[in-house]
């Protein structure tokens, strides 16, 4: 049997590890724009005008937010459908039509930390999965997430659920340190 000479192992790998803890560095730390968006709300009514047939009413808005370090540039929340819309805090913006006949909202740039929502109206039977079809920049595309509404507790409240957990684990480590010792 061989045996291994882990200096040699050792000059090998400590290169090829800084490479790539370099390339995760840099990724996680340089100064890009990340988008990020999610729904707000989603909803639908049903209007009954005096003396008319009832009407399917929907609505429903996308937040839109730069998370990063960088302004992103060139933003397109693309569509399949382009109901009326409003977008707030007011941007600048235009529309532009596709070849394909779906259409585009193009912003031209949202700073480090600026959120805008784009709310949207329409009628029955257009639904909210045939309007939204991909929000991009020029760096790349947004991030959809998942957000659930939470009650939000006042700050002593949280203080002191924090410090009952940091004691709790505290205490956790003592009583597996004083097993282990014995």
């Amino acid at each position: 049997m061989m045996a291994v000479d882990w200096n040699a192992v050792a000059t090998i790998a400590a290169p090829v590890i800084t490479l790539f803890l370099g390339v995760w560095v840099n990724r996680k730390f340089e100064s890009r724009p990340a988008l990020i968006s999610y729904f707000s709300h989603v909803s639908a009514f049903r209007y009954s005008p005096p003396g008319g047939q009832p009407v399917g009413i929907n609505t429903h808005s996308v937040v839109l937010r730069n998370i990063g370090r960088k302004s992103a540039i060139g933003i397109r929340i693309h569509h399949n459908t382009l109901p009326d819309f409003n977008i707030w805090p007011a941007v600048m913006h235009s529309v532009e039509t596709l070849p394909d006949g779906t259409k585009d909202i193009v912003i031209p740039t949202l700073v480090p930390g600026e959120q805008i929502t784009v709310s949207y109206l329409y009628l029955y039977p257009v639904t909210v999965d045939q309007v939204n079809a991909g929000i991009k920049s020029d760096h790349g595309f947004s991030q959809q997430i998942s957000v659930l509404l939470q009650r939000q507790f006042p700050r002593w409240v949280n203080f002191i659920v924090g410090t009952l957990m940091i004691t709790g684990f505290v205490a956790i480590l003592y009583v597996l340190y004083t097993v282990a010792i014995q």
